[in-house]
């Protein structure tokens, strides 16, 4: 009898295998692809594996043009869908050849959703069963693997995988039959373009939106403030009037007009109030999420990709949670001695490991399938420095739940000359109790006040009347959005790092701050007038919501379906009424954005073009838009975005432009090959190439400057920057 446990991708194979094999599993392959056979209690086991996802929802017939609605649509391997996904191909492969060879199925994915509908498929259309065997765990490491085969569930999860199902086809009807409207809209308008769009990318731009609007129509409103700095016996001391803000200047300037000249001051009354701070609850992945941007400025994206990796190396339990909470059975204790083997660990674990009762401060979200992130006590390979960074935060992050309160201490001291109140105001840690656990993340203003008595009296320094006005709402992180989006039932913990991203790349928004770029605001402008139910993140968090209860078994999937159906189609009717006015909308809003996208600023030369990004055949450029009369040209390197910056060059006044690559930090460069600031000189022009040994080095240059480069180019291709 044989048995074939199905992982959701290679690593997590091998680990599976290591860890249930008496002894050393056997690799064997098949078009390229690994797998293992190992002895388990006497049974015969193959481990084979997926690579995500292996099908896609397509269309049964394939329809011409941008036809919609589409609803006729079933799974298919993921490698005749798309040409990105051939090499998937051998997995599916693989897996039809393992499965005729076994007589039991057991799925071994990722317990969640998406790990489900995975499995499920996999079960479905390579394995020819209709149900498997189901292997739940949080970790990758060997105890919980063999706890998980051990304790493997009968069936499939069907409640997770009916609700894995239902998503996967709610996002493909929103995604092909919206796009194909706005599509066709655009169309009609006389421009092909296809544009695209999703169930949660809608009403996440819409948010930001939102945001932009708030801050433009954001009105600035005056306000002024009394400070004085005075002296006491032990140092200096600050302090503001106690009505803080005056909307009123007369008002704020009469008490002004009235102490400004005063030398002295007395202490009328201190107040000091202690209180504690819990430590903080353990990491769901959106917290970690939000504190690996805040202390490190990791994307979500990044730190989730970050996690996984840790995950699959057995160092963290599975980071796609939402709960906050760590169960005892995962083994306080045995996580806490392991870790205290990392030598820089130790005196924080052995600290921890005192005491009588190991207790974390559980937060209030929870997750069917999986606990909090917590680390494993398996320290992971050299990790590089993102991953280096984001596991010490989850270990200090475990280690600090643990840990006892904080108490902190806040002194208020009032100050009075002529009936004028001034309050000085200061905190200190007097307990640092899990802060010492959590640093150097632990970000708290230390301000101590001078040591003074009642009735004393103190010289005034200085008083200052302050005008200032209020600020605009701030706008959105990365990890902020994730957060609104979290809040508003917007995706999932698994999802909502890449809608943002999808929403970046399509230029809709850009990074840090999130900003909605005008095409966004045009885009949402459009669809408010025209189909607001499209961007409407109230029906979006209603399906969302009927996910969760069919996963609890309180719905049936093909209920939720049909409600979908019927609203898409009411959208979609509502749609095509009025699909000219929207074509006319988009391409308007097209037509400005790929000005505004291009143009890099007036021409210098003729005075009354202006330079555009163009595109020939040897790539891109920078020309005038009046040619023929005008045929100034300037280069662009070959790879990278090009930003238009509407900003002039300080040593030569032509415009400047920023390039943006993957990895990199963006540049910003003057376009003007000839510009000052990019002259240079070398004592090594002249001599011979060091690289053909036949060519003599020269000076070019380029948008970046200049550099040395061998005048037989093309044939010999060194380069040299010049500094």
């Amino acid at each position: 009898m044989t048995e074939l446990i199905i992982a959701e991708k290679p690593n997590a194979s091998k680990r599976i295998a290591e860890s249930l094999a008496e002894g050393k599993p056997k690799t064997e392959k098949y078009k390229g692809v690994t797998y293992y056979r190992i002895k388990h209690n006497k049974k015969n086991i193959i481990i084979g594996a997926a690579v995500g996802h292996l099908f896609g929802l397509a269309e049964k017939e394939k329809t011409k043009g941008f036809k919609y609605p589409v609803f006729d649509i079933e799974w298919e391997p993921a490698f005749k869908i798309s040409k990105s996904a051939t090499f998937t191909k051998k997995y599916y492969e693989t897996l039809r050849k393992l499965a005729k060879e076994a007589d039991k199925i057991t799925v071994a994915t990722d317990y969640d959703i998406e790990g489900e509908v995975i499995g499920l498929n996999i079960v479905r259309y390579i394995c020819n069963r209709n149900d498997a065997k189901r292997m739940k765990f949080s970790t990758l490491t060997k105890p919980d693997l063999i706890n998980a085969y051990k304790t493997a569930a009968e069936h499939l999860d069907w409640g997770q995988a009916e609700a894995g199902d239902t998503r996967h086809h709610l996002d493909y009807y929103y995604g092909i039959n919206l796009s194909r409207a706005l599509t066709s809209a655009i169309k009609t308008a006389g421009m092909f373009k296809i544009l695209s769009t999703g169930r949660v990318q809608g009403p996440t731009l819409k948010l930001v939106v939102d945001k932009e609007r708030e801050i433009a129509n954001f009105k600035p409103k005056k306000y002024w403030q009394i400070e004085l700095k005075g002296q006491t016996k032990e140092g200096k001391i600050e302090a503001w009037h106690e009505k803080d803000k005056f909307w009123e200047k007369k008002e704020a300037q009469k008490i002004y007009d009235k102490i400004k000249k005063e030398k002295k001051a007395a202490i009328t009354k201190i107040e000091r109030k202690k209180f504690e701070q819990k430590p903080p609850t353990p990491f769901d992945l959106t917290s970690l999420q939000t504190e690996a941007f805040r202390c490190f400025g990791i994307s979500p994206k990044q730190t989730l990709s970050t996690a996984q990796d840790l995950y699959t190396e057995g160092a963290i339990s599975y980071p796609r949670t939402s709960s906050q909470q760590l169960p005892e059975k995962i083994g306080f204790k045995k996580i806490l001695t392991a870790l205290s083997k990392q030598t820089k660990l130790k005196p924080l674990t052995n600290k921890l490991l005192k005491k009588k009762i190991l207790k974390p401060n559980n937060g209030k979200k929870t997750d069917p399938a999986h606990p909090a992130i917590y680390p494993t006590g398996i320290t992971p390979k050299k990790p590089e420095d993102k991953k280096a960074k984001i596991y010490d935060l989850i270990v200090k992050r475990f280690l600090a739940t643990f840990a006892e309160p904080a108490e902190r201490e806040t002194q208020t001291i009032t100050i009075t000359t002529k009936q004028e109140n001034f309050k000085a105001k200061g905190t200190i840690t007097t307990k640092k109790g899990w802060h010492e656990f959590y640093q150097p993340y632990v970000k708290l203003e230390e301000t101590e006040l001078p040591k003074v008595k009642e009735k004393e009296e103190i010289k005034i320094k200085k008083i200052t009347l302050h005008e200032d006005e209020t600020k605009p709402p701030k706008r959105y992180t990365q990890a902020s959005l994730i957060k609104a989006m979290e809040k508003h039932g917007l995706g999932t913990k698994a999802t909502r790092a890449d809608i943002i991203d999808t929403l970046i790349t399509r230029n809709y928004l850009t990074r840090n701050p999130i900003t909605a770029t005008t095409l966004g605001m045009h885009i949402i402008d459009i669809l408010e007038k025209y189909s607001p139910k499209i961007i409407d993140v109230a029906l979006t968090r209603h399906f969302e919501e009927y996910l969760e209860q069919i996963r609890e078994g309180k719905i049936k999937e093909e209920q939720v379906l049909e409600e979908a159906r019927e609203v898409l189609k009411e959208i979609l009717k509502e749609f095509k009424t009025k699909e000219k006015q929207i074509g006319d909308g988009l391409r308007k809003t097209f037509v400005e954005t790929r000005a505004e996208l291009t143009t890099v600023g007036p021409c210098m030369k003729c005075k009354k073009g202006n330079l555009v990004i163009r595109k020939g055949k040897y790539g891109r450029f920078i020309a005038c838009s009046n040619y023929p009369e005008c045929k100034t040209t300037f280069k662009l390197p070959a790879t990278g975005l090009i930003k238009p910056l509407n900003k002039k060059c300080a040593e030569c006044g032509y415009p400047v432009i920023q390039i943006i690559r993957k990895g990199k930090k963006p540049q910003e460069v003057c376009i003007n090959p000839e510009c000052p600031g990019k002259k240079a000189t070398s004592k090594e022009e002249g001599q011979p190439c060091p690289k053909c040994k036949k060519g003599k080095l020269v000076i070019r240059k380029s948008v970046y400057g200049a550099f040395l480069a061998c005048n037989r180019y093309p044939k010999c291709k060194f380069i040299k920057k010049l500094e």
